[in-house]
């Protein structure tokens, strides 16, 4: 025969009188027994005002530490979630791109001497960290990099606004890591910063560009490029450090801002997954 609390028991229990081994005991009962379950008291306004929190709690996800950092920073709660999500800010990429820097700067302390050449040392690593934001940018956005391409594509953050939010997160992040690994050069501090400008340009190209071409074709094109122009200083002007000089610096200010510019009045083709 099966077994039913009494009704002592059964009002001790909506009481919460009952220890532990008992109200165990009564609850697995209750969820099997209809009957049961309808004589325990209880007010219908307060138990759907319990289940509505308790789902709530359930079906609310975690956020990561980098969404409440965000948050915290006053960026929404929307915003936060999507930067977050940004397949290049992954553990990989950021470990991978800090081993780059890590091996740039032990590479230029190694080779770091006294006289005209010291300078030269810096070269690896001037020419690496303007890079990094570009390879953030390639595998920020896009149908071939994204596995929530396709649900993102719906949604109002889709195109040049996703693209551009997660090109803002990466490069923030690769000047943040880069910004931390300069102080360890040796050499003069400003030349030692002299990558800053050229990784704004080379981002804002990389933008101006994914408004023709697939982003990784852009940053790939660009990134052949800024190489070539550093090699080309010794051969025009005897100089390895041609590319990060004042009037080179001058320039990349000036490219920056027009670049941007242009990403804003084309911005409409700023959409990986749009044929083109």
């Amino acid at each position: 025969m099966t077994w039913h609390p009494p009704r002592d028991l059964v009002e001790r229990y909506a009481e919460g009188r009952l220890d532990p081994v008992l109200t165990m005991s009564v609850e697995s009962h209750l969820a099997r027994c209809p009957a049961c379950r309808a004589a325990v008291p209880y007010e219908e306004e307060w138990l759907a005002a319990s289940w509505e929190r308790i789902e709530d709690l359930v079906d609310r996800p975690q956020p990561r530490l980098a969404t409440r950092l965000l948050c915290r920073l006053g960026v929404p709660e929307h915003v936060a979630v999507f930067l977050a999500a940004t397949p290049a800010l992954a553990r990989g990429w950021l470990a991978a791109m800090a081993a780059v820097l890590g091996f740039a700067v032990a590479a230029a302390r190694l080779s770091a001497q006294d006289g005209p050449g010291a300078a030269d040392a810096l070269v690896p690593f001037l020419v690496a960290a303007p890079l990094l934001p570009l390879a953030g940018i390639a595998a920020a956005y896009g149908q071939h990099v994204d596995p929530a391409y396709e649900l993102q594509a719906a949604t109002p953050l889709a195109g040049w606004r996703a693209l551009l939010l997660r090109a803002l997160a990466v490069l923030c992040c690769a000047v943040a890591l880069t910004g931390a690994a300069t102080p360890l050069l040796p050499g003069p501090p400003g030349l030692a910063a002299a990558w800053l400008l050229p990784a704004l340009a080379l981002t804002a190209a990389a933008l101006a560009l994914s408004t023709r071409f697939a982003p990784p074709v852009s940053v790939a094109a660009l990134a052949a490029a800024w190489s070539g122009a550093v090699a080309a200083g010794p051969l025009l002007a005897g100089d390895l450090l041609l590319a990060f000089s004042p009037g080179a610096q001058a320039l990349y200010a000036l490219a920056a801002p027009a670049l941007l510019a242009l990403v804003y009045l084309r911005r409409a083709r700023l959409d990986p997954g749009e044929a083109r």
